[in-house]
């Protein structure tokens, strides 16, 4: 069995991969870096999308609304089975966005995600995109 030590250096490794990752759209580092089996629940979709393609819809989908959209990773804290991660995601609003229509601002907003993982070092959950559900249903801005 691997040390809490090298768990927790490998899931850092894996996030900074993951951030990478969802700035760059590369779905060979998806694959790499998430389940299959992983479930994620969004704005973009009423039922849950699964592993690393479905990962990356979501970022597919921000684009249409933000296409130079960012995330930074400014801080990690790591344990062997997750992990919790502020970013900071910047963009422009240049497409519509839940119904609102393009305003060409630049937006820059921080968000906080833990990410959970599996055995192999895999990404299994992501619990940020589920409490933005739980916001943005109530307020009619998600299906």
């Amino acid at each position: 069995m691997e040390s809490s030590i090298k768990l927790i250096q490998r899931n850092k490794e894996t996030i900074s991969k993951f951030e990478t990752m969802i700035n760059t759209a590369d779905k060979n580092l998806a694959k790499e870096l998430i389940s299959e089996k992983a479930s994620f629940y969004t704005p973009a979709s009423p039922e849950p999308l699964y592993g690393g393609e479905g990962y990356l819809s979501l970022v597919f989908w921000l684009r249409k609304s933000f296409s130079d959209v960012q995330w930074k990773l400014e801080e990690i804290i790591a344990e062997p089975e997750k992990v919790a991660v502020k970013w900071t995601l910047t963009g422009t609003h240049d497409g519509e966005f839940l119904g609102i229509s393009a305003t060409q601002k630049h937006i820059t907003t921080t968000f906080m995600n833990f990410y959970y993982f599996d055995k192999d070092g895999k990404i299994t959950k992501d619990v940020a995109a589920e409490g933005m559900i739980g916001l943005l249903r109530p307020l009619g801005l998600s299906k």
